[in-house]
């Protein structure tokens, strides 16, 4: 009798570990990742994705995260696959390609600006420079 793969979405709260001494605490996370696993998809078989490891050991030994966001996929032969959950990463990182898009934009347009700004001034001073000939035409004229 084959299943179908399951697969759900947890948050979990990793505060238990700040109970045991500095120098456990990423190991307490990982006991607690897999004692949640096993209770809410109720098998004994529990795999954590390296990529999950790897995001848990980060910052190190004494400081892993305070919770973390997992998939479980439960597998045919009761084996459950826990990973980081990846979706929010996607969103973020489409979001951060749409803001960047929009900062280019804003860059040409104010590179467009900056040379509007400075056409008007370059005109601004060849007007001025055309009014101050004259006034000293008109001065020589009026001595």
């Amino acid at each position: 009798m084959s299943e179908e793969n399951t697969a759900r979405i947890y948050t979990v709260n990793l505060s238990k570990a700040w109970d045991t001494p500095k120098y456990r605490r990423t190991d307490r996370v990982i006991n607690i990742i897999k004692e949640f696993t096993q209770r809410h998809m109720q098998t004994d078989k529990v795999k954590i994705d390296q990529d999950l490891n790897r995001h848990i050991w980060s910052r190190g030994k004494k400081n892993p995260p305070r919770k973390i966001r997992l998939r479980m996929v439960k597998e045919d032969d009761d084996t459950v696959v826990v990973s980081s959950y990846i979706e929010e990463k996607r969103t973020e990182t489409e979001s951060e390609d749409i803001s960047e898009e929009l900062v280019e934009k804003q860059v040409e347009k104010q590179k467009e600006d900056k040379v509007e700004l400075e056409e008007e001034l370059v005109e601004k001073q060849v007007e001025k420079q055309k009014e101050d000939k004259v006034q000293a035409k008109q001065k020589e004229k009026s001595k």
